[in-house]
């Protein structure tokens, strides 16, 4: 089975674009100086311990550590100090030894910047791998036997949490043989409410003066973890369907633009993704850490910034996090 886009709509480039990709390539000169910088506070003990607080900490390009509702989650981890040909830009914000031991870990889909099996590998415990339709037969075959597969706008509830596969505008590839073999796509983590529970905050008895109808407890703010994509509509479609906090959306690898533009959101795109989904903070990923196209992470940042003050954003939604940095949320 093959995967597709919402409205078929095709990123895959020819080998004729690849070739005038590199083309181009190679006549550009880049300042690859600056680098993301690490936090001056590293909380490891906190995180080790912490079952209690809701926290993201970004340890670099697609890999967050979130704390929620008790859980540890890790997304897409990759500890890996090469991607192809390119050695890493800057190191992981959290060594592996100084995480705590993950209860899940989600994959957006299956390239290798996000699905690096050589890092899974040196994961602590036995977490629970949610992934994409089609590719839990890969992840059974390299050993990994907690692995669910869900497909688009399906979810899956761990202690209490829930996990939603939300759809990406992208594509798939390990080999030349599997392309768009598996699907990709974003998570939504939200609360859920447990068997029995009314959705009445403690003490409450459902009823005012004057109504015949309980007052329904609002869950708290999602976590959007969007995993790779290009701007498409399903951004307002999560936005509709979901009350989203922090929506952790890729800024970078977008240029050439005429190459990327299918697969990788813009800054500017990014900004607009955002306003789609209607989060409340933005946490920009996806750059700094391998040079997978030819924007830079200073170029990346400076074209979000820019966005972000010509549409007159609140500077307070917009948190650009330093490299082993925790948000509380």
């Amino acid at each position: 089975m093959k995967y597709r886009n919402l409205d078929d709509a095709d990123t895959l480039k020819s080998f004729k674009d690849l070739r005038r990709w590199q083309k181009e390539r190679r006549a550009k000169a880049k300042d690859l100086s600056f680098t993301v910088p690490h936090s001056d506070v590293k909380e490891v003990r906190f995180l080790q311990n912490n079952r209690t607080v809701n926290t993201i900490t970004w340890i670099g390009h697609s890999t967050f550590l979130i704390q929620f509702r008790g859980l540890n989650i890790l997304t897409d981890p990759v500890w890996g100090n090469r991607m192809g040909f390119f050695k890493r830009l800057s190191a992981p914000g959290l060594s592996l030894n100084e995480l705590p031991e993950p209860d899940i870990v989600l994959i957006s889909h299956s390239h290798y910047d996000h699905l690096h099996f050589s890092t899974l590998r040196r994961l602590p415990g036995s977490p629970l791998y949610l992934v994409p339709s089609g590719l839990r037969r890969k992840m059974r075959m390299k050993g990994y036997r907690r692995v669910q597969e869900l497909a688009w706008w399906e979810k899956t509830d761990v202690q209490g949490v829930e996990f939603h596969f939300v759809p990406a505008q992208h594509w798939s590839r390990r080999t030349l043989w599997d392309t768009n073999r598996s699907h990709w796509g974003g998570w939504v983590i939200q609360s859920g409410l447990k068997d029995g529970q009314s959705g009445l905050e403690d003490g409450q008895s459902g009823l005012k003066d004057g109504q015949d109808a309980p007052v329904e407890r609002k869950r708290e703010k999602a976590v959007y973890f969007a995993g790779d994509s290009g701007y498409f509509r399903g951004f307002r479609e999560i936005g509709v369907r979901f009350d989203i906090g922090c929506a952790l959306l890729p800024i970078g690898a977008y240029e050439p633009e005429w190459f990327m533009a299918g697969q990788h959101v813009s800054p500017e795109e990014a900004v607009q993704a955002f306003l789609d989904c209607r989060g409340e903070t933005f946490v920009p990923m996806h750059y700094g850490a391998f040079r997978l196209a030819d924007d830079t992470p200073k170029e990346a940042l400076d074209r979000l910034e820019a966005e972000w003050t010509r549409r007159g954003l609140d500077r307070e939604r917009l948190r650009m996090l330093r490299l082993g940095e925790t948000m509380r949320i």
